[in-house]
């Protein structure tokens, strides 16, 4: 609680390999100053440093693995109510939160909603499509084709906002793509419908990321403002939706919801939203975004390999899997890049000083 109230408005910029998760690179390029530079603070701890990113690395994970354990493995038929669930305990744990002190962003006003728009927009997208592409899809597919994110933002921070990405960035991202490319070719058990939504959450994510860095006149809602009141403009229609496409019925009439177990998953999949948003600030903050995107590159190579055993909708043949190691090493040579390209900045940075 004292790190939210010290910590929420500073500046942070997480990891563009990750987020999958989801939400993770969703919160990308927001940042400025030391954290942005890869430098963690001074004052933190080695057990602090490791600490925090083995909680960003442990929340990003068991997100993924929770969401399609309720999704595929427990049958619940609607990704679309997990969004809610969603939703409200973002909104509850944030209202809660500034009631008491423990975060501060400013209250609604006519003006919110036009300075971040068309952010609640694309973060409904980025929600259910996402969700929708983790109940079908295996979660080594669903991690591959999730690098067409990175493939995204650059293309939209090179069109909208003239940022040229370095040769090296381009090379590993060819790789991550080509990579992701052989392993849908040689999908066993390719969905055309279920590409199409994780390509869509793939445009949502970029397209947040992008937007972020345009919106500087909203920053100074902070992270958990933009939070709060993206599922605050959102959580009405998402819930009309619901209605009228019969999710809602659907899922009222789930006949396990008095199974202790499902509850318990159901529950972590609705708050574990909020909780990786804040790992991810937690993790940016104390050590860097490059620990964050090395960490999230680590993790998507984790996900990978499980869910060939777990979930039980990977169909393995030769030619996926050696087009899913080509996209993982891509991932590690991208973070290599990334940090190497840092460190060139920040020894240029001294140079200056």
């Amino acid at each position: 609680c004292g790190f939210l109230m010290s910590k929420e408005n500073s500046p942070v910029q997480p990891s563009e390999v990750n987020r999958g998760e989801e939400l993770a690179t969703a919160e990308e390029n927001m940042g400025e100053g030391k954290e942005a530079k890869g430098e963690p603070p001074q004052s933190a701890s080695i057990v602090l440093q490791i600490s925090a990113a083995l909680f960003y690395g442990v929340s990003s994970f068991v997100i993924v693995i929770v969401i399609k354990s309720v999704l595929t493995s427990n049958g619940f038929p609607s990704s679309q109510v997990v969004g809610l669930g969603q939703m409200v305990a973002t909104l509850a744990i944030l209202r809660t939160c500034k009631s008491v002190g423990v975060v501060s962003f400013p209250n609604l006003n006519p003006s919110i909603f036009r300075r971040i728009w068309p952010l609640p927009a694309i973060y409904l997208g980025n929600l259910m499509f996402g969700l929708s592409s983790t109940k079908s899809l295996s979660l080594p597919m669903f991690t591959v084709l999730r690098r067409f994110t990175i493939l995204l933002t650059l293309l939209g921070e090179e069109i909208l906002l003239r940022y040229h990405s370095s040769t090296g960035v381009r090379i590993c991202v060819v790789m991550m793509i080509g990579g992701s490319l052989v392993a849908a070719l040689s999908d066993l058990a390719f969905d055309g419908i279920a590409y199409i939504i994780v390509f869509l959450n793939d445009i949502c994510t970029a397209g947040n990321a992008v937007y972020m860095k345009q919106k500087l006149d909203a920053k100074d809602l902070g992270k958990y403002g933009l939070m709060y009141y993206n599922a605050l403009f959102m959580i009405f229609p998402a819930t009309i939706v619901a209605w009228y496409t019969g999710d809602l019925s659907k899922a009222l009439a789930y006949p396990y919801w008095n199974n202790v177990f499902f509850d318990v998953q159901f529950i972590m999949a609705c708050v574990m939203g909020f909780i990786l948003i804040y790992s991810t600030v937690l993790c940016t903050s104390i050590n860097s975004a490059l620990t964050t995107t090395i960490v999230g590159c680590l993790k998507n190579i984790f996900v990978t390999y499980f869910g060939m055993f777990f979930g039980g909708d990977y169909v393995f043949s030769l030619l996926n899997f050696v087009g899913l190691n080509v996209s993982m090493i891509g991932g590690v040579f991208y973070a290599l890049v990334k940090y190497k390209e840092q460190q060139k900045q920040k020894a240029g940075g001294l140079q200056r000083q």
